[in-house]
């Protein structure tokens, strides 16, 4: 079974648990990923219907629970690849948060832009019931409109990633 890095609240490395092991009180890590294109859309993520946590909601394109042995930086090219078929990019390196509830993690956020239409994008069907370009308006309306259909928290982000 996976191991799941666990920090402190500094975000300093204590060891790792198995996935299943984690307590609220553990603090685990979390690599996230914005893409834009040139027309401003953004590119969301609907997370499977099988997942655990948050099944069937719109989320980042792409984020990953940062397992042992590996950085932030090592997490989001793996998850990339695996859900969106995506290799050879670079990423830049943004902010990272905190969430305290209903996780308890650091989230570090990555951003990428690409002009590539959906069918170029090879998805993970385990991970991704689908992805969709979103005109900015569009990304305010499932917020305003259809909160239940986001993940938690997706709304205090946007600030942070000045879309």
């Amino acid at each position: 079974m996976e191991k799941i890095i666990v920090v402190d609240e500094k975000d300093n490395l204590l060891g790792a648990k198995e996935r299943g092991s984690l307590t609220k009180e553990d603090i685990y890590r979390i690599s996230a990923l914005w893409v834009k294109n040139s027309r401003e859309e953004i590119l969301l993520a609907k997370r499977a219907f099988t997942k655990k946590k948050d099944p069937g909601l719109w989320g980042p394109a792409v984020a990953g629970t940062v397992e042992e042995g590996e950085s932030y930086e090592q997490n989001i090219l793996k998850e990339v690849e695996e859900e969106l078929g995506l290799k050879n990019i670079k990423l830049k390196k943004t902010f990272k948060n905190r969430r305290r509830s209903p996780h308890n993690h650091f989230t570090q956020w990555f951003f990428l832009k690409i002009d590539k239409e959906i069918n170029y994008f090879k998805i993970q069907k385990e991970e991704v019931e689908e992805i969709r370009w979103f005109l900015k308006k569009e990304f305010e309306n499932l917020f305003d409109k259809n909160p239940p259909l986001v993940i938690p928290g997706l709304k205090l982000f946007i600030k942070q990633i000045k879309i």
